[in-house]
């Protein structure tokens, strides 16, 4: 993809990161771009921490794609660093162009930059799509994955 950058976020990019996150029928139900508070607290714990990246794709100038990288050291497969992606979004009128499959290669080389053993993501059951294009990039749908959600008090 022509004039295709992707570099590490920053703060600038927070109102078009969210935008992106809350640009489906998912996130519309749990995130409030209008609000940006809750999201600058955690980009800057993301920001600082070493584990993390969190990426934009940007197309002709305009962030069009988002991805959170998260390093997971361990202590199973012989003492293995997994790299876990979370929230990859491309905007809509990019998607099934190569955007958001140039940004998740990006995210394989990174992790193997930093010498991990595996790539890990989860996707939402009912992302049926999203799962085919996994598929296409080379993963497996190996596990069954569960989450707890936490009441705040």
């Amino acid at each position: 993809m022509k004039n295709l950058t992707i570099r590490r976020a920053a703060p600038r990019d927070l109102p078009a990161i969210v935008a992106l996150l809350a640009d489906d029928e998912l996130g519309a139900a749990r995130e409030t771009p209008g609000d940006l508070t809750p999201y600058r607290e955690a980009f800057a714990a993301i920001d600082t921490d070493s584990h993390q990246i969190y990426a934009v794709a940007e197309h002709e100038g305009e962030i069009r794609g988002t991805l959170q990288l998260i390093f997971l050291p361990g202590l199973s497969h012989r003492g293995a660093t997994r790299a876990q992606i979370e929230a990859v979004r491309v905007y809509n009128g990019e998607r099934g162009k190569g955007l958001g499959s140039e940004l998740v290669k990006w995210a394989v080389e990174e992790a193997r930059k930093r010498g991990c053993r595996m790539v890990q993501l989860t996707s939402n059951a009912s992302r049926t799509d999203a799962h085919r294009f996994y598929q296409r990039l080379g993963f497996t749908d190996s596990h069954v994955g569960f989450k707890l959600a936490l009441d705040r008090d």
